[in-house]
């Protein structure tokens, strides 16, 4: 089913969460390990990221530099096809991104979600390589969001690259989108940023999921700057709950965004990352608790290979 089939069908408030494939060289029992323990809460749907490979340049004898990859995580179609069969009462949303992709691999990508039977995707530009300064699409590839939502949105209408192909189908695809609630950290503001949110809606995306945040009052705020610049689709929040005491400095610098001054008190107070690990759980409840009650479609957390914060915050809020 469409995440905006669950959304538009529920008369409550759902819960969604967000996987990390593992790094090459562990198998598909690390997701099972993550994804069991949270089954008991039922879960609407499950997001499968997508991250381009690492690479460095090593220079050869002759002068010249070869490409090396360093750090590869297995492909999002595998695992979102592994995750569909075993756990067939929960959606899978994998995710697309515009780096390190062409147009044509896109395609091919989305061709095999269909014929998987997976009717979700979200739809990102995605990050710059660590060792890029700025993002560079692909030759031929896609260098916004907004792009990339309109090739899918055109293969739903039985538009392919290829005008001249024959036995097209037409495929059935949900895009969903992110959202900063604090702004892209390239855009210069708020107001800036919501021109290309929009732009994705105008594009065919039908929802939004939040980039994460710690405030929610930068949550409500962002709806309602949503709703005044004609932006009307549902606004998913998206949680990550602080694991360390060194995601304090961290995440900030990362995801350019800002933490309450309560909460930065409470994990630098914390003796040890265990304790930081449990104040961020309690947090994650606060907020889940308050988002609620404001009305949120769903809460969607962010993993980054870790669910036993989510499972604790779950039974808090979802049991």
């Amino acid at each position: 089913m469409k995440v905006i089939d669950l959304i538009n069908k529920s008369g409550k408030t759902l819960f969604s969460f967000e996987l990390l494939p593992p790094l090459r060289g562990n198998n598909i029992t690390s997701i099972y390990k993550l994804v069991d323990p949270l089954l008991p809460f039922h879960p609407s749907f499950i997001n499968v990221t997508y991250h381009q490979e690492e690479v460095v340049y090593k220079k050869r004898e002759n002068g010249l530099l070869e490409k090396k990859s360093v750090r590869k995580r297995p492909g999002t179609v595998a695992i979102s096809a592994a995750i569909k069969y075993k756990y067939p009462e929960v959606e899978v949303v994998p995710h697309i991104i515009c780096g390190g992709f062409s147009k044509e691999e896109t395609e091919y990508a989305l061709i095999d979600f269909h014929y998987l039977g997976i009717d979700n995707i979200l739809a990102l530009r995605g990050d710059a390589p660590k060792n890029q300064r700025t993002f560079i699409p692909e030759p031929n590839g896609h260098a916004f969001a907004n792009s990339l939502v309109s090739q899918i949105a055109a293969m739903n209408n039985g538009k392919y690259l290829d005008v001249d192909l024959q036995n097209s189908f037409h495929t059935n695809f949900c895009v969903g989108v992110a959202g900063y609630p604090e702004k892209h950290i390239e855009s210069p503001n708020l107001a800036y940023d919501l021109q290309f949110l929009k732009a994705k809606i105008e594009a065919g995306a039908e929802y939004i999921v939040t980039q994460m945040f710690y405030d929610n009052r930068k949550y409500f705020d962002f709806v309602e700057s949503c709703r005044k610049a004609g932006i009307n689709v549902p606004i998913i929040p998206g949680l990550k709950p602080i694991c360390t005491i060194k995601e304090i400095n961290v995440l900030p610098q990362i995801f350019n965004i800002d933490i309450p001054e309560e909460l930065v008190k409470q994990v630098i107070g914390c003796p040890t990352n265990e304790d930081a690990f449990k104040a961020g759980i309690d947090w994650g409840i606060k907020q889940s608790e308050e988002l609620i009650k404001f009305g949120v479609p769903v809460v969607h957390y962010f993993s980054v290979g870790i669910s036993e914060n989510i499972r604790q915050i779950a039974k808090a809020i979802f049991s």
